[in-house]
């Protein structure tokens, strides 16, 4: 198991901030180092069997280097503070893009939190620019919009297929598979239902915005 050096004491980080500020890149070598054990705390609630432990510590890893880098000496918070959303960000932003081109994942499956400790799920980010997770809680607006529209915009299969294969209303999620056997049709077909009523309420969005 990797052992990590300790933290800086405020003291300490007071004087290799400064020192990094007037140009010793030693001193943010130091920094980063010192840090690496908040990375390592950090990554612990993304960890998943469809997460490689390394790729979520390299990408942390980023998310310190960037706090150190762009960490302001004049606020009254303590870097570790700061380093610790700069890499939850980081984190995100490689789950939701991993995610959104995941069609094994709910729709209402979390990847994070905001500032407000909301959840944040793939639904909330799917067909959308990337954004803040701080304005993530605005999209919420349209998981009330889609659950309203579904057996509107839908067909009564397409509606049925999106309903089992995401697991809506308390639905267990299932494959394109067992969705086929279920409905006694070939999984292809399972498979064009479901990009046909994708793209119907990616349009939908489209429209409403």
């Amino acid at each position: 198991m990797k052992t990590f050096q300790k933290p800086l004491t405020s003291a300490e980080e007071k004087y290799y901030l400064q020192r990094f500020r007037e140009g010793d890149l030693e001193a943010k070598n130091i920094l980063i180092e010192r840090n690496l054990r908040l990375v390592a705390h950090v990554v612990k609630k993304y960890q998943g069997p469809d997460v490689d432990l390394d790729d979520l510590i390299s990408i942390g890893t980023i998310g310190l280097i960037k706090a150190v880098s762009t960490f302001d000496l004049t606020k009254s918070a303590r870097l570790s503070t700061y380093a610790a959303r700069c890499i939850d960000n980081e984190l995100l932003m490689m789950l939701r893009a991993k995610k959104k081109h995941s069609r094994e994942v709910s729709l209402y499956e979390p990847i994070g939190t905001d500032k407000e400790g909301n959840e944040i799920s793939l639904l909330d980010i799917i067909e959308s620019p990337p954004v803040d997770i701080v304005d993530a809680y605005a999209a919420r607006q349209d998981i009330r919009f889609l659950l309203s529209s579904l057996s509107t915009a839908l067909t009564p299969k397409e509606y049925q297929v999106i309903c089992l294969r995401y697991g809506l209303y308390g639905l267990p999620e299932e494959t394109q598979k067992t969705i086929a056997q279920k409905l006694h049709i070939s999984r292809s077909y399972v498979s064009r239902i479901e990009k046909n009523a994708l793209k119907k309420l990616r349009l939908l969005f489209q429209e409403k915005t």
